[in-house]
This record gives structure tokens, C-alpha cells and sequence, in this order.
């Protein structure tokens, strides 16, 4: 792994112990970089997912990472700030999401895949709004009805801090009618039909809006699917989600 610091402060630090490293308290944005053993076909941006208040770094991030690398793509997993703590504005993970994509600009040129789980998704999205990619991979990723104007259930309260609800409030990813809404590449979608923390509406808006502009969307609904599956809860249908993603990536790269 090779560690590149993308902002000033001070180095990250890690509660737990590997594989179920935590950072609660992100100092800087970094990229945690994974190379492909075997000569890359393309690269990925990982955001792993945890509410905006903590980044599961290795279930959701390291983890991804190295089955990437197994598919032949160089894996970067993106340690960004949150929004509301230590001051930071509402869209500093979009910062420093485009820290990284300035980063990977200076890199040899490789098809670039926006991989994202859980709020991790959702930043997925937001970053597949910014410049040319090849596709984003999000998977029960609150991207939309966590907006205050399309909340699903309907009254659910705002989040805290007032930072986080900002930033889902100008990106909901999949509401056409407002400013940033939709895509500029492929999305994959894997979610969990039962879950209670990101339902499924929130998938059910992109799909929406894709067959209304002629959006590549292709989602999966999982009956038996919990949240947080990632790679390591896949006893049930949700079994196939790392196959079926892993030919609509190479779709992807292969055009």
C-alpha cells in the first residue's frame, strides 16, 4: 500500500486493529493506494461508507481495494474529511474527492471507476457528477431520500450535524429537478430490499430518473440482503453482487 497525503494536517489514525480498522477522526484527505498485481486495465476511487460521522476503512474500503486489484484495476481508497467536524464546510468530502481526482490526473491514463458503499455510495454518486469516468459501482448507498424535500419515510428528521443534512441536500443523487442530480456515466446498484437504514426508494429515484433521460443504470434488489453487506455478509441472493459487478466493470473498461 502506498500512502499519499492529498491535504495538510496531521496523519490519519486508525481505531481497531486490521481488518476492522475504523477513522472516526479523519485529520486529512488521503489516498490509501492499491496496485494491481497484474498490468492494470483501469483504476478506482473506493470511498468506503459510515454515516459522514466515521469511514469503515477496511470492511468498505481496504477490503474493495484488494478485489479490485483481482480484477486487474489500481484501487485508491480516499480517507476524506467529514462535514460539521473539526469545522470542516458541508461538501468537504466532495473537496476531497476532487483532491484525489487531481491526484490521478498526474498518473498515467486509465479508465476511472467511482466505487462506493453505504454514504460512501452516495459520494460514489456525487463524484459521477464531476468530470468523465467510465461508471460508479454504489451499493446501499443513501443517494437521494435523505434530501429534507424527498425524505423517505416522510418526517424523518434532519441529520446531525447540520453539515451532513447540507450535503445531502445538494446532492441528491437521482432527483433530476434539482441542480445536481444526475450521473455523467454508467451506475451499477446493489441494495438491500429490506433495509431499514438506506431503503429502497433510494434506488427507485435513479431508476426513475434514468428512464426519463436515458440514463445506464443497472440495479439489483437483494431480498435477503442486510445492510452494510459489502464482501462479507453474502449468504443469500446478494452472493452474486461481486460477480455481476465484476462483468459490468469489465463492460465498462472493454468499450
Amino acid at each position: 500500500m502506498n500512502l499519499i497525503a492529498l491535504s495538510a494536517g496531521a496523519p490519519n489514525v486508525f481505531d481497531g486493529e486490521s481488518p476492522d480498522r475504523i477513522c472516526r477522526r479523519p485529520t486529512r484527505a488521503e489516498l490509501h493506494a492499491y496496485p494491481s498485481p497484474s498490468p492494470a486495465r483501469g483504476r478506482a476511487l473506493v470511498y468506503a461508507g459510515g454515516g459522514y460521522l466515521q469511514l469503515m476503512h477496511d470492511k468498505e474500503g481496504v477490503e474493495i481495494a484488494r478485489w479490485l486489484n483481482t480484477l486487474g484495476l489500481d484501487a485508491h481508497v480516499l480517507v476524506h474529511r467529514l462535514p460539521g467536524q473539526d469545522g470542516h464546510p458541508f461538501d468537504i468530502a466532495l473537496q476531497d474527492g476532487l483532491l484525489a481526482l487531481d491526484h490521478l490526473a498526474t498518473l498515467p491514463p486509465l479508465p476511472l471507476l467511482h466505487v462506493g458503499l453505504s454514504s460512501g455510495g452516495h459520494l460514489a454518486g456525487v463524484m459521477a457528477c464531476q468530470g468523465e469516468s467510465a461508471g460508479a459501482l454504489i451499493a446501499y448507498a443513501p443517494l437521494n431520500a435523505n434530501h429534507r424535500d424527498h425524505k423517505f419515510p416522510a418526517g424523518k428528521p434532519d441529520f446531525p450535524p447540520p453539515e451532513k443534512q447540507a450535503f445531502y441536500d445538494a446532492w441528491p443523487i437521482g432527483i433530476a429537478s434539482e441542480p445536481h442530480g444526475l450521473p455523467r456515466c454508467p451506475v451499477f446498484l446493489a441494495y438491500a430490499l429490506l433495509d431499514p437504514i438506506v431503503p429502497v426508494p433510494h434506488a427507485l429515484n435513479l431508476i426513475a430518473a434514468a428512464q426519463q433521460h436515458g440514463l445506464d443504470v443497472e440495479a439489483h434488489v437483494f431480498p435477503q440482503a442486510e445492510h452494510g453487506f459489502a464482501l462479507r455478509g453474502l449468504q443469500g441472493t446478494h452472493g452474486q453482487w461481486p460477480v455481476l459487478a465484476a462483468r459490468w466493470m469489465a463492460d465498462r473498461l472493454d468499450r
